[in-house]
């Protein structure tokens, strides 16, 4: 529905005017706290309205790997797609002298990169060993390629997952199996000592977000000018911590565009021995204003159908790149066909309301 453009002061003003932030957000009748203190002023923007119906891009298209989609981002000057995806069991890379399980897989921090088209075919794929658990990646567009941005070096925790440490910038080279320390790897250090580093691109307005977790409690989320944050200099725009909403759900992706910073939570359906589904959607989407304030939280219902159906991963796609803040939010899904037929597939809606 089209809507008309009033001229009003924004909600942030407002807010400013009477003496400062609130601490809470009203979403129906739910309150929700504040994430934190933001270092910088952000400037405002218009912001995604999460209560618009989701429409479907893709669903359940085949990647390179029969596991399930971690992140995706877009390259929307050559109109192309990248998915990472841990490496399936069972696949020997070049170099390597024995085939790995996925656990093995999952504690080394083994990745897949697809590259598709906006068709749905694969184009091309590259494998990162060592490098992490894939929560997020973006795409900077070079020419007729990109560079990748994905978490590095990392670590095992707790659960046999293995997450970066540092921060990678490399280009995409169809067919090639790179390492954190290969020569066409460079890696950044935005907080040292952090753990679970990954990082998502704002492509609207050129920037990177860093999230990262601290003293292995407290999670933050970073926003850079991109040019800046590649050129070393690590001087954030705003830093808010995870606001407590999300401290129990499971985080399956994040990214921004302008004033405000975008999560998807959720888990995958269950499903008893006869493959009847035992829980319902609780996919949340959840608006964050950059000052630290959680704007709007909102259940999500988009591809509700999927059989097993796991949300993974958020980005911005710019249709025309000659009508920018014309831009999608989409929600990345993974599913598969039934208890016994496993092999993982990707679906894709996004939400196109401005406001």
């Amino acid at each position: 529905m089209k809507r008309e453009n009033v001229s009003h002061p924004s909600r942030r003003q407002v807010l400013k005017r009477v003496g400062g932030l609130t601490a809470a957000a009203v979403v129906g009748s739910a309150s929700l706290a504040q994430a934190g203190t933001a270092s910088a002023t952000v400037a405002d923007s218009k912001r995604f309205d999460l209560t618009d119906s989701s429409d479907e891009w893709f669903r359940e298209i085949l990647l390179n790997e029969r596991r399930i989609l971690q992140s995706f981002a877009f390259d929307n000057t050559n109109r192309h797609l990248y998915t990472a995806q841990l490496v399936q069991g069972g696949r020997m890379l070049s170099g390597e002298s024995q085939a790995y399980s996925d656990a093995d897989r999952s504690k080394n921090g083994d990745l897949c990169i697809t590259r598709l088209d906006w068709q749905g075919n694969i184009t091309g794929r590259m494998y990162l060993k060592g490098f992490g658990h894939g929560v997020s990646i973006g795409v900077e567009p070079s020419g007729s390629s990109a560079f990748l941005w994905t978490e590095s070096d990392s670590v095992t925790d707790s659960q046999n997952n293995g997450y970066g440490t540092k921060i990678a910038r490399f280009k995409f080279a169809n067919g090639t199996v790179l390492r954190p320390d290969s020569a066409q790897v460079t890696r950044y250090t935005p907080v040292a000592g952090s753990d679970h580093n990954s990082v998502a691109i704002d492509p609207v307005y050129n920037r990177i977000v860093h999230r990262y977790r601290i003293n292995g409690t407290t999670w933050k989320y970073s926003l850079y000018d991109l040019a800046t944050f590649k050129a070393g200099t690590f001087t954030p725009l705003a830093t808010i911590t995870q606001p407590s909403v999300l401290t129990g759900p499971t985080l399956q992706g994040y990214v921004s565009m302008g004033q405000y910073l975008y999560t998807l939570d959720g888990d995958a359906y269950a499903y008893d021995k006869d493959g009847r589904q035992t829980t319902t959607s609780n996919t949340y989407v959840t608006s964050i204003d950059w000052d630290g304030t959680v704007y709007e939280r909102r259940l999500s219902n988009a591809g509700k159908t999927l059989f097993y159906r796991e949300p993974e991963g958020l980005a911005i796609q710019i249709p025309n790149t000659g009508n920018p803040t014309a831009a999608r939010l989409h929600l990345g899904f993974g599913s598969e066909e039934s208890l016994s037929r496993t092999d993982k597939k990707a679906s894709f809606y996004y939400k196109d309301l401005l406001v």
